[in-house]
């Protein structure tokens, strides 16, 4: 049960955490799922990966572009500046009061006192 609360939690942090990590680099929707399992421990599922960075690529949020790696071709996407705007935006968000209670919450009971 504990398990399924703290999954719901992380899900609710997907997408700026995705955008994020297009921040950091330009990467494959399999690159972002990967690096997300790695940073939270959680799977990310292709189901939202894809149809979230189609619609930043609609939104003019991202730009895609294929790169062939061998006999492949691999689709990456990275941030436009309206994306990082949009990236701003969720960290102000994240800056405003729910920072000092999100703090809290992550400080061990008795570490700040």
């Amino acid at each position: 049960m504990v398990k399924n609360f703290v999954y719901a939690f992380i899900r609710g942090l997907n997408k700026p955490i995705i955008l994020w990590l297009l921040y950091v680099k330009p990467r494959s929707g399999y690159e972002l799922m990967k690096e997300f399992t790695k940073l939270t421990g959680q799977k990310l599922k292709p189901g939202i990966v894809y149809p979230f960075l189609h619609h930043l690529e609609k939104g003019g949020f991202t730009v895609s572009k294929w790169i062939e790696k061998g006999k492949r071709k691999i689709k990456y996407y990275s941030l436009t500046k309206k994306g990082e705007n949009l990236l701003n935006r969720v960290r102000k968000f994240f800056n405003m009061p729910i920072k000092e209670l999100i703090t809290d919450m992550l400080t061990k009971k008795g570490e700040n006192n």
